[in-house]
């Protein structure tokens, strides 16, 4: 959802607007009808996503995985 706000009212409520914004509300701030700037809320990486872009690096750096060993792993203690 966004709401469009005039900048008179963006210095008056500006505390509120960043508490809209966030909790995930866009917020566009007009001069008149003119929309010149959106607050929105910087999305914060989670602990999950630093791991899973540190593995991905890692993968990245490691050799390919033939068929045969990726079947090895599958059936290892099924014997």
């Amino acid at each position: 959802m966004t709401t469009t706000v005039k900048i008179s009212e963006a210095k008056t409520h500006l505390s509120d607007l960043l508490v809209r914004a966030e909790a995930g509300e866009d917020i566009v701030i007009a001069r008149g009808n003119d929309p010149i700037i959106r607050l929105a809320r910087i999305a914060k990486e989670t602990d999950m996503q630093l791991l899973l872009a540190e593995v991905r690096a890692a993968r990245q750096k490691a050799a390919a995985s033939t068929h045969e060993e990726v079947l090895s792993w599958r059936d290892e203690g099924r014997r």
